[in-house]
């Protein structure tokens, strides 16, 4: 029950008509498609921690620290009080309440803990539920959970690092790592000159007696007062991959300079930042030369997340819509009920589900990938390819949601405007879309069988769907045209995401649900705005989305 108990009886007139507020309510139990794909990707796991955080994040204690940590963007402290250089970040409380629920529900760790069953799938799970309700905490959490496969191959690291990194608990003080019960990580990789291209960078390292000195410069770094960085620089050997921790050895602070932090479109609660190094101490981590294939195996898992909060953002939005339409009422009917509204917002409940039957189906591929190579060549591909659709989907999804509530959408007092900023982050971070698309030729290259496991994902369905069917055709007919494949590389990844999506959704959604996802993004009447196209039992489909109690 909230205590907030405006007034509604004013001096001139009384409100009414307008929605209560969304708050109070459990993230996992309230998403009955997030429940059913959680249990049928998972080996026998349970989902105890989900259902309890699902309460703590719905919760208007939680929602507002959401609101709070947005509102209230990171301060850059260079110096303190008596001139020394600290170059730390000073957050607002309720950032730390939000990093706190999140280490604590395990977000960063669950996938490499010790017995972990289906960890990918409740780190994805646990993903997509905070995501909704602050994206800018979710950056060091990511970061933290896809350094860790990194760090636990580096035996100079493991044993000190590995434990405060797995552990779920928060600390935000700037003091060395020991003295802490768990620790962040963070990343560094472009440099002005270069940005994606990262083999243009040119930091330099050189080595010193008890590790590497770095000089140069990373025009971004988000979440700078991480515990510590994995970063790229030169040596002799060519682009390498280093540890940066932020205190040396001997408890000293490193030489970690913070020049500024980015003010961004959207994602003010996390402090992305541009930083220089200056002697800066660094650990080794792989092989002199082997910088990228390294630091790959962190943005693989990173790519995962950005696959992940998109359609977070999706679900978030149209929970929003969903719930201003059913208690706003306009022409003699609720919103709801309205013919066209119902169109609208059935036909963004399937890509919404589509979306996450997407990437929970890629996180269980994550876990497979541990023992099976296979599965591990597949998942390298199919991330990417959810990646780059879902974030291309995300953006006029929330504008049309933001829609869906009028003028109220468009008011930065509620949480649309924080989506839409949001929306469009994850496209650009972590490989944009063309970098993307030339990832996947790289891998079609390298790894061909890659693509015969992506036909082979998808063979259950063939002949079930005409246009699915269609689409393949059409697909392998331009990964045949090799001249073309880079002019071609944005419609070859769109067509990969629909039909993977479309598969998905003929063996797992409602048969209705299935066949009209097929029939409006692949067929012939394809239309370019949501609403277009003639939804039936839109009703149940919204339902499915996120019942009505």
């Amino acid at each position: 029950m909230s205590f907030y108990n405006p007034h509604s009886e004013l001096d001139t007139h009384e409100v009414t008509n307008q929605p209560p507020a969304l708050e109070n309510y459990n993230l996992y139990t309230s998403d009955p498609l997030l429940q059913e794909t959680v249990k049928r990707e998972s080996t026998g796991s349970t989902f105890e921690n989900l259902v309890y955080t699902g309460a703590q994040l719905g919760h208007e204690t939680c929602l507002e620290n959401g609101r709070l940590a947005n509102e209230n963007p990171p301060k850059l402290k260079l110096f303190d009080r008596f001139g020394h250089r600290i170059d730390e970040v000073e957050f607002h409380p309720a950032y730390h309440e939000m990093m706190s629920q999140g280490k604590g529900s395990g977000l960063s760790s669950i996938a490499w803990e010790e017995d972990a069953q289906d960890g990918h799938l409740h780190h994805a799970a646990l993903e997509y539920m905070l995501h909704q309700v602050e994206a800018g905490v979710c950056c060091p959490l990511t970061m933290t959970y896809a350094g860790i496969p990194v760090i636990n191959r580096s035996p100079e690291l493991r044993d000190e690092w590995l434990p405060k990194l797995l552990s779920r608990s928060y600390d935000g003080r700037m003091i060395p790592a020991h003295l802490k019960d768990g620790c962040t990580m963070g990343m560094a990789m472009t440099e002005k000159q270069g940005g994606s291209d990262v083999r243009a960078n040119s930091t330099k390292a050189v080595k010193c007696d008890d590790g590497y000195l770095l000089t140069g410069h990373k025009w971004f770094c988000s979440a700078p007062m991480s515990d510590a960085f994995l970063t790229l620089a030169y040596t002799d050997a060519g682009l390498s991959c280093f540890f940066v921790p932020r205190f040396r050895p001997d408890d000293s602070r490193n030489s970690f300079f913070v020049q500024r932090l980015k003010q961004k479109l959207g994602n003010h609660a996390n402090a992305s930042s541009e930083i220089e190094y200056r002697n800066t101490w660094a650990v080794l981590v792989g092989e002199e030369g082997r910088g990228v294939a390294t630091i790959m195996d962190m943005v693989h898992h990173t790519r995962l997340d950005t696959a992940i909060a998109p359609v977070s953002l999706m679900r978030q939005a149209l929970v929003q819509a969903i719930h201003h339409a059913r208690h706003r009422s306009a022409f003699q009917k609720k919103l709801i009920d309205q013919p066209l509204m119902q169109s609208v917002l059935a036909d963004l409940a399937l890509d919404l589900e589509a979306g996450v039957l997407t990437f929970l189906h890629l996180a269980h591929k994550f876990d497979v990938a541990a023992e099976n190579d296979d599965a591990r060549a597949y998942a390298r591909l199919a991330v990417a390819v959810a990646k780059f659709w879902h974030n291309k989907r995300c953006p006029n999804f929330v504008y049309e949601c933001m829609e869906a509530l009028g003028g109220a959408g468009y008011v930065e007092e509620g949480i649309m405007p924080r989506l839409y900023r949001e929306a469009p982050l994850n496209s650009i971070w972590e490989g944009s879309g063309n970098v993307i698309c030339l990832d996947i030729l790289r891998t079609f290259a390298k790894e061909p069988e890659a693509i015969d496991l992506f036909f082979h994902q998808i063979a259950p369905v063939l002949g079930q769907n005409s246009n699915l069917d269609n689409c393949l055709s059409d697909l392998r007919d331009m990964l045949g045209n090799t001249a073309s494949l880079q002019a071609n590389a944005r419609i070859i990844v769109e067509k990969m995401a629909l039909s993977l999506q479309a598969s998905l959704m003929l063996q797992y959604a409602p048969a209705d649900i299935g066949t009209q996802f097929c029939e409006t993004r692949l067929g012939d009447g394809r239309n370019f705005v949501y609403g277009a196209a003639q939804i039936a039992n839109a009703e149940s489909i919204l339902e499915r989305i996120f019942p009505e109690k």
